[in-house]
């Protein structure tokens, strides 16, 4: 494993010298963005170990090594778009503040806030990569549509071109012509029958008016409610990533959970023991779902609540070291992440 890191480091190493004499590409930023992440995973895993009593410092200062060559405290990244000048002093100012911190809690609290940065980094030079690639696209496709807009046969179609509301309007003008059709003027025409249609006529619209209003009052709350309703009823949720029906309950996720663990799959037992307790904690009101949340930002929500959040916490690095790291899941992670888990479901039902 660490010949191997080290073999990738070695052409990071390359690339970033070689970046020093001219500006990096999105693509050479994005790709080093993601060593350091795998850098910081295999930290994370020896936090894990460290908890046990094995710290390898040595080890921990080779990693941080790399991970300072691999990406400097800035430099400039162009694109088609234009060009930025980066500013990653923040990594090395938490990496110092790992390396000084003997608290293994805290060290993951440290390792966890930088990964996810370094994925919000990434998603940004995603989006930057995915405009760069369309623009052009996008261009081409406004002077072709602006071409065929201006073509002749278009111009007339469009002029032809007639909406619902002005077809209705225009058979309801047609039918009440036909009910009351126009006579020409004649000396001899009594005045008072024109009076008398023109009346009529204004007392037929105001009677379909007034139905068409009386409709709209009626129904568009009903289909409206219906919407909400059909809405509600989808509610799934999506939590860390797993989309989680509305009908299943955090005691259905968690029997889930015992069944990977008893087919020997604990890495993903404790990952679905985790959805299920953010789920059980978010029918109690205690914390809010939301797509774009982490597991530190579910931690953060009841930081107030002493009892749970240290019962959390540690399953929290649970989590972590297993989901995230590179190391394997033993028995004895599974068996910590159940009793905490117990515990911190016994607690918010009493």
């Amino acid at each position: 494993m660490r010949f191997c890191l080290r073999a990738g480091v070695a052409i990071c190493f390359v690339l970033t010298l070689a970046l020093t004499a001219s500006a990096a590409s999105l693509d050479d930023y994005r790709q080093r963005v993601e060593s350091v992440h795998i850098y910081v995973e295999e930290l994370l895993a020896e936090v894990g170990n460290a908890e046990q009593g094995k710290r390898d410092v040595p080890h921990e200062n080779e990693v941080i090594a790399h991970i300072r060559r691999v990406l400097p405290p800035t430099e400039k990244v162009e694109w088609p778009g234009g060009s930025v000048e980066t500013a990653n002093q923040w990594l090395f100012v938490s990496l110092e503040q790992f390396q000084n911190e003997s608290d293994s809690a805290k060290r993951g609290v440290i390792l966890t806030g930088i990964n996810e940065r370094l994925t919000s980094i990434a998603r940004e030079v995603d989006l930057l990569q995915k405009a760069a690639a369309s623009s052009r696209t996008k261009d081409e496709d406004k002077q072709k549509l602006a071409e065929i807009l201006q073509r002749e046969e278009y111009q007339k179609a469009q002029a032809k071109e007639e909406s619902i509301f002005q077809k209705w309007l225009r058979e309801f003008m047609e039918w009440l012509a036909k009910v009351f059709p126009r006579t020409p003027a004649t000396p001899s025409s009594d005045p008072g029958t024109g009076s008398l249609k023109m009346g009529l006529q204004i007392l037929i619209f105001a009677i379909v008016i007034g139905l068409v209003g009386f409709l709209i009052y009626k129904f568009v709350p009903f289909f409206g409610r219906r919407g909400r309703k059909k809405k509600k009823e989808k509610g799934d949720r999506v939590i860390l990533g797993e989309r989680v029906a509305s009908d299943e309950s955090a005691a259905s996720l968690f029997d889930e959970a015992e069944m990977l663990a008893r087919e020997g799959n604990l890495r993903g037992a404790i990952r679905k023991g985790y959805i299920a307790l953010l789920c059980e904690l978010s029918d109690r009101k205690l914390i809010g779902l939301a797509r774009h949340k982490t597991n530190r930002d579910y931690l953060r929500d009841v930081k107030k609540r002493a009892d749970l959040f240290e019962n959390m916490n540690g399953m929290t690095l649970n989590f972590e070291r297993n989901w995230y790291g590179l190391r394997p899941t033993d028995a004895q992670d599974w068996e910590d992440f159940k009793n905490r888990y117990q515990q911190t479901i016994a607690g918010v039902k009493g």
